[in-house]
């Protein structure tokens, strides 16, 4: 039997974006990311140092409600730092689709959307935020 390989978890995610610009702001201005490569006016690829964020224009409107992705996580280091960032956001005009909670499990998070309506959950998961 083959062994299976190592690998360093799920650090890369593409997203198709309608509104291009707009997100590539969203993402860069306040959420702090930094443009990696924009090998051309259609792609831009996004990291924050340990993952990679590529977004797409998308030829066409997007079908949002048959898309498999219920949202992406943005990983934070405490629980209040999912606080500040619900503070910042909703300072910046970004609404707070659902206020900071603490979850059974002991996370804490909350949710907003991008320009584009994907879901954005800033998240306090402590099995994996002090790795």
């Amino acid at each position: 039997m083959t062994e299976r390989p190592a690998h360093l978890g799920i650090r890369h995610l593409a997203l198709h974006a309608e509104a291009l610009d707009e997100m590539k702001r969203f993402y860069v201005e306040l959420l702090g990311f930094r443009v990696e490569w924009e090998p051309d006016a259609d792609n831009v690829y996004l990291t924050s140092g340990t993952d990679n964020l590529a977004l797409h224009r998308a030829r066409g409107r997007l079908v949002r409600d048959r898309s498999p992705l219920d949202h992406l996580g943005l990983l934070v280091r405490s629980p209040a730092e999912v606080d500040a960032w619900a503070g910042y956001l909703e300072a910046h005009g970004v609404a707070i689709a659902a206020r900071p909670r603490t979850h059974r499990d002991g996370a804490r998070s909350c949710y907003v959307a991008d320009p584009d309506g994907n879901r954005i959950q800033i998240i306090h998961h402590p099995p994996i935020s002090g790795a």
